[in-house]
């Protein structure tokens, strides 16, 4: 298993470009991007917000860029885990990396949710870049021989982002119905265990 790496620990999280946009990450996860002023931000950062306009000059800018450090959190996930097995194999090492990944990491759970359920939150491309980053990764595992290429590529993309995210979505309301019928003492290992899907309508294609 290799270690976690925080895509924020390089060098380029020197720059104030970097903080700002670390800082925009926290706010936005805790109180949602519609939320936070673009001078919050900036005072988080320990700049002004002239900086943070210099650098991304607006908030859709500011978005872009927290979009692309949750998208390198997945792909450096994914980078880490073990290419080498059956395709189940695989599949299920970079799951659990993903998974590793999202449980050491509140913040970008958090953003995730808060991106993806907020029907009235700020309409961004994390999900699209999310697809694009899983389509790749699979297109590598078809080309490589690690992935079935008798499944439609479209399926297999859907299939991994289910399984990764749905977990994600779904886990909280389990654990609150389940503290709410069995009470906050009922042992964790009784608890219903969450397991996520999807069926291929047309496996055969």
């Amino acid at each position: 298993m290799e270690p976690l790496v925080d895509p924020r620990a390089s060098d380029a999280d020197l720059t104030a470009k970097a903080r700002i946009r670390n800082a925009a990450l926290d706010l936005y996860s805790r109180d949602g991007e519609d939320r936070v002023s673009m001078r919050a931000v900036a005072a988080a950062a320990g700049v002004t917000v002239g900086l943070v306009q210099h650098h991304f000059k607006t908030k859709a800018g500011i978005r872009d860029a927290v979009e692309q450090l949750v998208i390198d959190y997945f792909a450096t996930a994914i980078a880490g885990a073990a290419s080498t097995g059956s395709p189940a194999e695989v599949a299920s090492a970079r799951d659990e990396a993903v998974g590793r990944m999202l449980e050491a990491n509140p913040t970008v759970v958090n953003y995730i949710r808060r991106a993806l359920l907020d029907p009235a939150g700020p309409r961004g491309r994390l999900l699209e870049r999310l697809t694009d980053l899983t389509y790749a990764e699979i297109t590598k595992l078809r080309d490589s021989g690690v992935a079935s290429t008798k499944k439609r590529d479209s399926v297999q993309v859907i299939e991994v982002l289910v399984r990764q995210l749905g977990q994600l979505f779904l886990a909280p309301m389990i654990n609150t119905m389940w503290e709410q019928l069995a009470g906050p003492d009922a042992p964790v290992e009784d608890r219903p265990v969450l397991v996520v899907g999807m069926e291929d309508p047309d496996p055969a294609s």
